[in-house]
């Protein structure tokens, strides 16, 4: 019997990649592919690119740098291949600037991946994709899209469905208590900053059985919060007939058995609606969190942006969430510097961050994407000052953030352990989503707690947006 071809996954960018990853792992592992961690035991080193903006592509670029110069180092020969969304927007350029890479997939090569790399690794020149723009490839009416979309799940030992139902694409490359379920994939918003429709395509729902399935099989697999993403989880369900379909499907997943917290992320605030908020507080086992992506506060600067709302609606949207829930954590991101913003525009985003006290703000200075509508506009501001209003605007977003988790401090927070340290122990509660929110330590807790337990504690001080904390029972 032949020795089996190993492949090294590395990725980079959001959580909606990292889903990616672990769907192609799941088509390696069906035809015969050995998942290893290291690229120096490995055949292929597929790096997972993020293309979202030039900081992003830079650490891409790098890391296939790296990973080739550790093949050229180590004399093992592994070929070196670039996916994801940097790959998938600048195909055959990329591959030209990027001879390092040994090849450039693209999003439509991802059914085939153990077919194309075996291919590769064989010696098969590669020709990469010319990029197109994807939102060309679906109906412009969300309603005919499912049609014709189904995608194949191959049959994989310990991959479960729902009895009789679907199966689940998906191998898990950590061991982590918290994982992201995909809800959707591709974008309809024509925002004048980003180039990620052009790229990811068109939006289109998952169908909720094939999503309760894959919940399940994920807590089959340990995990205990499900973290949904997409490129907009507000409109799950337009193209399936029922723009509320989210509002239903929630609590079907915090049913699922063994899974203790659900948390939505990525929720557009012009189209967040009253029973969403109703869902999202109500709901037992659904945190209480809102990713909401304001970007700015201005009227006049979210118009150029080819955005709705403003701080009056915005504010207003917030009293609302608070009203169903005080405590509920909100977090989101704003930019700066973007074309014909003025002093009086900056002025009022920071009174607005001042008077929403969000939990954490992730502050971007802009840049000019290719394709974008934004890079065409007139009265650009120079680099030095974008970079000024940056540093202002995350100096001030640092000390609201601190601000808002010292008002936590007594407050009960039902932390979610992620992993223990001799006495103490780091997680995330119920207002901190993965990654980005910040953690709480635990000490005077139970010496059975695991990773994946929930341990119920009081707040005694921060560190930044960081929450220290002890255990209310032991």
């Amino acid at each position: 019997m032949s020795t089996p071809l190993r492949v090294a996954l590395v990725t980079l960018g959001c959580a909606r990649n990292e889903v990616d990853s672990e769907e192609m792992a799941a088509r390696l592992a069906a035809e015969g592919w050995e998942l290893v961690d290291e690229a120096s035991d490995a055949d292929a080193v597929v790096v997972n690119t993020c293309g979202f903006v030039d900081a992003a592509k830079k650490d891409s670029i790098d890391t296939v740098l790296a990973a080739a110069d550790e093949r050229d180092s180590n004399g093992t020969g592994a070929m070196v291949v670039a996916v994801g969304c940097l790959a998938e927007r600048y195909g055959d350029q990329l591959a030209a600037e990027l001879p390092e890479a040994d090849a450039v997939l693209g999003f439509d090569d991802y059914p085939d991946i153990a077919a194309r790399l075996r291919s590769i690794v064989e010696g098969t020149p590669h020709v990469p994709h010319a990029p197109r723009d994807r939102r060309l490839l679906l109906p412009v009416s969300p309603a005919q899209r499912q049609q014709g979309f189904a995608v194949d799940a191959p049959s994989v030992p310990g991959m479960p469905g729902l009895a009789g139902g679907p199966r689940v694409l998906r191998r898990r490359l950590d061991s982590s208590p918290v994982a992201p379920l995909k809800l959707a994939s591709g974008c309809d918003r024509r925002c004048a900053f980003c180039a990620i429709p052009s790229f990811r395509g068109s939006f289109v729902s998952r169908e909720a059985l094939d999503v309760i399935a894959e919940a399940q099989w994920l807590a089959s697999e340990g995990v205990r919060e499900l973290v949904l993403v997409s490129e907009n989880s507000t409109s799950y369900g337009k193209d399936l007939g029922d723009l509320r379909l989210l509002e239903a499907l929630i609590p079907r997943l915090a049913e699922v058995d063994g899974i203790s917290r659900v948390r939505v992320s990525y929720l557009q605030p012009a189209e967040m609606r009253g029973t969403l908020i109703r869902a999202i507080t109500t709901t037992e086992g659904v945190a209480d969190y809102f990713d909401l992506s304001f970007q700015h506060s201005s009227a006049s600067v979210l118009r150029r942006m080819r955005r709705f709302g403003g701080t009056k609606d915005f504010l207003a949207l917030l009293e609302g969430i608070r009203a169903a829930s005080p405590l509920a954590g909100v977090r989101s991101n704003v930019i700066v510097g973007f074309p014909g913003e003025t002093q009086d525009d900056l002025d009022e985003l920071a009174e607005f961050l001042t008077t929403a006290r969000l939990d954490a703000v992730g502050v971007f200075g802009y840049s000019d994407e290719d394709g974008t509508e934004a890079a065409t506009l007139d009265h650009h501001l120079d680099q030095a000052e974008i970079r000024a209003r940056v540093e202002f605007i995350t100096s001030l977003v640092d000390e609201l953030s601190a601000q808002r988790a010292e008002d936590r401090i007594g407050e009960i927070v039902e932390v979610l352990v992620e992993s223990l340290d001799g006495t103490s122990l780091e997680g995330r509660a119920v207002h901190q989503g993965p990654e980005v929110d910040g953690t709480t330590t635990v000490t005077g807790f139970n010496s059975a707690v695991a990773p994946g337990d929930i341990v119920s504690a009081v707040v005694v001080g921060t560190d930044g947006i960081d929450l220290i904390a002890e255990a209310t029972s032991r």
